[in-house]
């Protein structure tokens, strides 16, 4: 990937710091949270910045040097030597992740084993050959971990529960892990890494190429806003169900490939010291 620089980036640059710092002051908050010092995330942007500049911007057909990676990055050429080849940061999808939400997602979208709205139905732990149960349901995912064990993995972190009838029941309309743990970081990363990088190529690129819209309105009391993102919530796992169901039918005939597809929603509101004059409106 070959990249054009711009000839005076302090003219963009300049533009980008108060936005910038809008951007990172939650991440900021949560490094503070969590103990990570101003050194520390020194440390690692710089093996960012070279990271980046070694492979995003070179040249085509030349040999990146590690004074043109210097020059890009204001780093020192004894440190761009030092950490050229370290290669970036990369997050892992952890295998508890990656299983759970496949299992999750075909109960949701696949016909046997949802109700005529859509709904996950309650399964049976067994059930004869061909009739869903949430063995059958485990099995057309993964055949590497016993249905049994996922079921006491999920009944322990309250993913689902048995029923009366003794039926497993998801409690869940998505994978939501809390606590801070591995599964919530790995997502963590991966939504904002996404969503990042979806505005940086609208901005960067001469016309925007990826759907990046938000509904805002300002001034509102707490009871309005409340119920705005009651209703978004609605709205919004409406939306993912219907896009996971089409994606699972769609992949059933699709050959394969190297490319991934995410689509995501935020919902967010807080109570703000000074409201904005007027009420903004940005679909």
């Amino acid at each position: 990937m070959s990249e054009s620089i711009d000839p005076d980036p302090s003219r963009d640059g300049a533009a980008l710091h108060g936005p910038v710092a809008r951007l990172l002051r939650p991440l900021v908050r949560l490094l503070v949270q969590r103990g990570i010092t101003f050194p520390a995330l020194t440390d690692l942007l710089r093996e960012l910045y070279v990271n980046v500049a070694e492979y995003d911007f070179a040249l085509p057909g030349k040999e990146q040097t590690d004074s043109r990676v210097s020059l890009l990055t204001g780093i020192h050429r004894k440190e761009v030597r030092r950490l050229r080849g370290a290669g970036a940061p990369v997050s892992q999808v952890p295998a508890t992740v990656s299983r759970t939400s496949r299992i999750i997602a075909r109960w949701l979208a696949a016909p046997d084993f949802t109700d005529g709205n859509g709904r996950p139905l309650p399964l049976p732990r067994t059930a004869e050959a061909g009739a869903p149960s949430f063995e059958s349901l485990v099995a057309g995912v993964t055949k590497d971990v016993r249905p049994r064990a996922v079921l006491d993995e999920w009944l322990d972190r309250g993913v689902a529960v048995l029923d009366p009838e003794g039926r497993v029941q998801l409690l869940e309309a998505a994978y939501l892990p809390r606590g801070g743990a591995e599964p919530q970081l790995y997502y963590f990363g991966r939504n904002l890494h996404d969503h990042l990088a979806a505005a940086v190529e609208n901005v960067a690129g001469p016309a925007p190429r990826f759907f990046e819209r938000a509904v805002h309105y300002d001034g509102l009391s707490d009871a309005l806003a409340a119920r705005l993102e009651s209703r978004a919530r609605e709205i919004a796992m409406d939306a993912l169900k219907q896009a996971n169901a089409e994606a699972h039918a769609a992949c059933t005939d699709d050959p394969g490939g190297r490319h991934r597809w995410n689509f995501g929603i935020y919902i967010f509101r807080e109570e703000v010291e000074a409201p904005e004059a007027g009420r903004g409106r940005a679909p």
